[in-house]
């Protein structure tokens, strides 16, 4: 993309997503990310209806009428988003690539973050980690990690999640809210997933196509494997042949799944042709109804 075309897509999605933002996630972002506690504000003067337990005794004793401590709740959070860019991501048969959806959601999650006055970091890899960006406060950092996902173009096609992962563990020792994005082709990530699970506020961000589940009987058909190249012929009218797909499909969701529920990790699940308004809605209701 030419710079022209990369600010003008910067423009719309900042467009989109600041207004959805504005209606919906910025108050329900705040409430279900809560900062690390409480911390000592200002004082004032006592106003009836105070609770008593809030009275600073040593400043009533000095200014002769009472006084109470006001108190905020201390934030400094930071947001990590880690971006799957894998050619796998560059699929998509019905509204959207997986990776569109995937650079939207990010931009959405960022705008959260700034407008309750976060740091927001990225870090994008495939098989390898490809670009990372410290985390920052502030509209202007958030446009450059927008302009990032929207002009990036990756250098490999291979996914490893356990390398982001491990990386990511050892650029952030203190407690993250991280958005691992991808849609999770990959093995043996489970231990890395884990321990950051531990560490960390993990969600797991599972992108996915209907076309990867079902293929339609439409005959002879060439596929592709858009990470390794690999290449091989479906006879589509062969139903035992797309039963065996379509099983294999379902059992990595499940294990994905059932992995994800093991190590405390939240999931929320995309896909291309649905709005993802609607499961990333879903899960701060759920969030908010676990605390």
């Amino acid at each position: 993309m030419e710079t022209r075309d990369i600010l003008k897509k910067v423009r719309q999605i900042e467009i989109k997503t600041r207004g959805i933002v504005e209606e919906i996630f910025s108050g329900e972002y705040h409430s279900v990310f809560k900062g690390r506690g409480i911390e000592f504000a200002e004082v004032r003067e006592y106003i009836p209806g105070d609770d008593i337990r809030a009275v600073d005794w040593n400043v009533t004793a000095r200014m002769g009428q009472p006084f109470v401590k006001l108190f905020e709740e201390e934030r400094e959070l930071t947001l990590m988003l880690l971006c799957d860019f894998s050619s796998s991501g560059y699929f998509g048969t019905q509204k959207q690539l997986k990776i569109e959806i995937a650079i939207e959601v990010a931009a959405l999650l960022a705008f959260s973050a700034i407008k309750n006055h976060d740091k927001v970091g990225l870090l994008l890899f495939t098989d390898s980690i490809e670009k990372y960006v410290p985390p920052k406060k502030g509209k202007t950092h958030v446009l450059r990690i927008l302009r990032e996902l929207i002009s990036f173009q990756p250098e490999r096609a291979g996914t490893n999640i356990k390398e982001a992962l491990s990386y990511f563990s050892r650029l952030q020792s203190r407690r993250c809210i991280v958005f691992l994005i991808s849609d999770f082709w990959d093995d043996g990530y489970q231990d890395a997933l884990r321990l950051v699970g531990k560490k960390h506020d993990l969600i797991a961000l599972t992108l996915r196509d209907p076309r990867e589940e079902t293929i339609p009987p439409v005959g002879l058909i060439k596929l592709q494997d858009a990470e390794t190249g690999q290449e091989f012929w479906l006879d589509s009218f062969d139903d035992k042949a797309r039963k065996q797909i379509q099983n294999l499909v379902a059992e990595k969701r499940r294990n994905l799944k059932t992995l994800l529920r093991s190590a405390g990790v939240d999931q929320i699940e995309l896909s291309t042709p649905e709005d993802y308004i609607i499961p990333l809605n879903r899960f701060f209701r759920m969030r908010a109804k676990r605390r």
